[in-house]
């Protein structure tokens, strides 16, 4: 029996508790983990791609969360996948320039395929997500919506050792300050970056942390009373934003821009408190990771599996602008696919 490992990290309640193994099995089928990298409702909504996509796909898949969102509990989960004989993963790295050696031993081991943050610099056969930096910008251009006179700027973002945070932050800024485009630039994170009319007064990370990326948003707002937006590039970022400025008594005086369809944040577009979010599309995540895994698990021969490969090792799904105009309609499309009502 063929073996694949596709590793997810989820992070909502009423989910299994972190760590635990979610499995959906076929009978004789190949096996597949997915990993994420931190505990959220996106990966929830990809999860619901991943089930949908088993059954076509002709495979067994198991669903690994770690229970913290670190790199260590990461690398235990890869290592124990190809200890159980995995052929197959699909992995969201958590630090990818610290866990390339890592990821090259399980490449060589068992086929391997990045989505949502990618490890471009690893053996991985392909990169299933968007264009971060692009998504970056287009998060900056939702900024520039809101504060369309200008304003200070404080940005919260999970981590910056992860391929996506890196590229999602640096976007933004390139687009505040009006930059040509350079995915390879990268501003130190404790720097104080000015343009024309937007400044970006500081980024902070959060490692995760709920309660630290609140006290983050209240210590900025209590600190520079010029604060016009917070933004948030991480799915449980935004809410915890939201509930910050209105604790504060700033809604509508400082704007709120998101990042991902988390249901709070699209509430908050409903309502006018946040002025609009980037969505990726987890759900398209987690069935496009396993319908390719089981494509190319069960062709034989390599030059026809290279085939399926698409153009570059990049399979694109396209980020998408949220804001009051579109957010029913978005909305009751994810609903419809998570079987939420």
């Amino acid at each position: 029996m063929r073996t694949i490992l596709i590793a997810f990290t989820f992070a909502f309640a009423g989910l299994p508790a972190c760590g635990r193994e979610q499995a959906s099995s076929t009978k004789g089928a190949p096996k597949i983990a997915f990993i994420t990298n931190c505990v959220a409702e996106f990966w929830t909504i990809a999860n619901f791609g991943v089930e949908a996509a088993k059954g076509p796909a002709g495979v067994e898949v198991s669903v690994h969360m770690p229970p913290n969102g670190t790199a260590e509990e990461q690398t235990r989960i890869l290592e124990d996948a190809l200890g159980r004989g995995a052929v197959g993963i699909a992995v969201s790295p958590k630090d990818p320039e610290n866990m390339t050696e890592l990821l090259d031993r399980i490449a060589d081991k068992a086929i391997l395929i990045t989505h949502d943050s990618d490890a471009p610099k690893s053996k991985r056969l392909c990169y299933v997500g968007v264009d971060n930096y692009e998504a970056g910008r287009m998060c900056g251009q939702l900024v520039k919506e809101a504060l369309q006179n200008g304003g200070a700027i404080v940005v919260v973002v999970g981590t910056l050792d992860q391929d996506n945070a890196r590229r999602r932050r640096q976007g933004l800024i390139d687009e505040l300050l009006d930059r040509s485009m350079d995915s390879t630039r990268f501003d130190p994170q404790d720097a104080v970056l000015k343009g024309s009319k937007y400044e970006i007064r500081a980024s902070y990370t959060d490692q995760f942390d709920r309660q630290k990326c609140k006290a983050i948003a209240q210590d900025a707002l209590g600190k520079w009373s010029d604060i016009a937006c917070l933004v948030g590039l991480f799915e449980y970022e935004p809410p915890l934003l939201l509930e910050s400025v209105r604790s504060a008594a700033k809604l509508g005086t400082v704007k709120v821009v998101a990042f991902d369809e988390n249901s709070e944040t699209l509430q908050g577009i409903v309502d006018g408190h946040v002025h609009g979010t980037v969505v990726q599309n987890p759900y398209e995540y987690g069935r496009a990771s396993v319908e390719l895994l089981g494509k190319l698990l069960n062709e034989p021969d390599a030059h026809k599996r290279a085939a399926l490969l698409p153009p570059g090792g990049f399979l694109n799904v396209p980020a998408r602008k949220i804001t009051k105009d579109n957010v029913a309609a978005f909305w009751q499309d994810l609903k419809q696919k998570t079987g939420k009502k």
